[in-house]
């Protein structure tokens, strides 16, 4: 089913001086003969592959929530196993602002029947099959996959057994490429057959399967509308990438080549981007009889989502605001605190990283840990 055409698949580039480097290239053949117009690019496809920035909620200059021990009351740094004393502290750091946020948990009408969540807990396996540095999703033969996800469901499961864990699998539908294509897009649609393929390993779990969109030099706009045969599916929901999205920029509105190539930077979408998006997925559920679908959106800085306050709920459509930035315990956990809980939309999600976490030496934060954090997260994704 494969054709020899190639894409060179490379990480994106670091976000800030502190990034570590990207981890490599690789060759993947396309998914079918629908692959064969687009040129062999090099493709920035990883989503969240850009490191957490150091110091990421002591930053004012990305407008993160400041950190100053002086301000803050008293607290008891709690014992987290194996886990630094810095580590903790953010910890508790994070779960003080999901205490002390009135608008958590975020109210809404109550969920419509058949809806997931907050009743349940996703845990998905991300990437793409025809790349192992993409995601977990890739790296490994399918059986062996789901095989590991099994084990990822089963921890989860005696983290929290009141709450059901729901597996998924999700693809990364339209991947942005480092090289512009001929249509000039800067992204990459996989085939039809491409995702049918990972929803067949998706139905050997019962899984759900989420659609990702990386834009590149496209719009939510004009991608989105491709995958809405998909999305007809019950178990079929949707994913938006914002740090490939690389929007129109002053330089290039005046004439000038301003507007970055997906990897550049760290790209961004507005809530108006978000709202398109739930509003496509409440006709799908409405004009197909279906149970609400769930919405993830990836963030790890402030300018990834702007306007989040602006974002129309629908009971139709559950939000997920996923924090996916890879790095240190302390850091993650800064980062969730202030780019997850400090804007409160609805959901909220955390991603763990196999390789990229464990870089400096620290073990993957396991399930427990994770739920220490005020909102639980109801959608967790390991790459």
């Amino acid at each position: 089913m494969f054709i020899s055409l190639s894409l060179v698949i490379s990480l994106a580039c670091a976000a800030s001086k502190e990034a570590h480097p990207s981890p490599g290239v690789e060759e993947i053949p396309p998914a079918g003969p629908a692959l064969a117009a687009a040129t062999p690019q090099a493709v920035a496809g990883t989503a969240g592959s850009t490191p957490l920035p150091s110091g990421a909620a002591s930053s004012t200059a990305s407008g993160a929530v400041k950190d100053s021990a002086a301000k803050d009351p008293p607290i008891t740094v709690p014992s987290v196993k194996g886990r630094t004393k810095k580590d903790s502290l953010a910890l508790v750091k994070a779960i003080r602002v999901g205490l002390e946020n009135p608008n958590w948990p975020v109210q809404t009408p109550a969920p419509l029947p058949g809806s997931i969540l907050p009743g349940h807990r996703i845990v998905a396996y991300y990437g793409n099959p025809l790349s192992k540095k993409m995601g977990i999703l890739g790296e490994l033969p399918p059986d062996q996959m789901l095989a590991r996800l099994d084990k990822e469901i089963a921890a989860w499961r005696r983290a929290d057994p009141a709450t059901p864990v729901l597996p998924a699998l999700h693809l990364i539908a339209v991947v942005a490429q480092g090289g512009p294509g001929r249509d000039g897009k800067y992204r990459l649609r996989m085939t039809d057959s491409l995702i049918d393929l990972v929803s067949s390993w998706a139905a050997k779990r019962n899984a759900l399967l989420f659609l990702d969109i990386q834009v590149g030099h496209s719009t939510v706009q004009e991608e989105l509308p491709r995958l809405i045969p998909f999305l007809k599916r019950p178990n079929v929901m949707l994913g938006l990438d914002p740090e490939f999205s690389m929007k129109v920029g002053n330089a290039e509105r005046k004439g000038g080549s301003g507007r970055p190539k997906p990897g550049a930077k760290i790209g961004t979408m507005d809530a108006s981007d978000v709202n398109y998006a739930i509003e496509v997925l409440s006709d799908v559920v409405k004009q197909n009889n279906l149970p609400p679908k769930v919405l993830v959106v990836h963030r790890f800085t402030h300018n990834m989502l702007t306007g989040a306050k602006k974002i129309r709920l629908d009971p139709r459509v559950q939000v997920v605001i996923n924090m996916d930035g890879w790095g240190q315990p302390w850091l993650k956990y800064d980062s969730y605190r202030a780019y997850v809980e400090s804007e409160p939309v609805q959901f909220t999600g955390f991603k763990l990283f196999y390789h990229n976490d464990t870089k400096k030496g620290d073990p993957l934060l396991t399930p427990s840990e994770v739920l220490l954090l005020n909102p639980k997260p109801h959608y967790i994704q390991y790459q």
